[in-house]
């Protein structure tokens, strides 16, 4: 095996970085739930106003890890931050260091930025917990995580006066 790339992702690699997320979907038994396209990663990733951003983990050419993230914003320290979507290693890559890196790589991206931190979710039954813990990373407990979504959201949304 030889020594790994983690790069930026450029628009050409739209297919991959959904591949990608589909792998990290059925290893967290949730395929069914992604409905991006290589059209949606396009736009929100490359088109004019990006919303997030991606690293790409290659070895021997082949992307085998992705980290998707954006910025976030603390308003007690009145500065900004990462939030971690998702990060994933193809189940053949892992226990190369790639998780390590592509961490690394981030808090790196997060300290040059002038950002005061950088935050992911985990499911509760992801062995990954263990190495966020490892990394330093800290488990929130006192914040609990609320999503408003699909018919919540948009009935909620009509009740706007606006």
């Amino acid at each position: 095996m030889t020594a790994a790339i983690i790069r930026a992702a450029q628009r050409e690699d739209a297919a991959t970085i959904l591949r990608l997320i589909r792998e990290l979907a059925e290893f967290e038994n949730m395929l069914d739930h992604v409905k991006a396209s290589e059209e949606d990663i396009l736009r929100d990733g490359f088109g004019p106003t990006p919303r997030f951003e991606c690293l790409l983990a290659e070895l021997d050419g082949a992307a085998v890890g992705l980290a998707l993230f954006f910025h976030n914003y603390s308003t007690f320290e009145g500065r900004a931050g990462l939030y971690l979507e998702d990060l994933y290693v193809s189940p053949a890559a892992r226990g190369a260091g790639l998780g390590r890196a592509i961490i690394a790589r981030l808090a790196s991206i997060a300290a040059t930025r002038g950002f005061v931190r950088l935050e992911l979710g985990v499911l509760h039954w992801n062995p990954a917990c263990k190495f966020y813990e490892k990394l330093g990373f800290g488990h929130m407990e006192d914040w609990l995580p609320y999503r408003l979504d699909g018919a919540a959201l948009n009935k909620l949304a009509g009740e706007d006066p606006a």
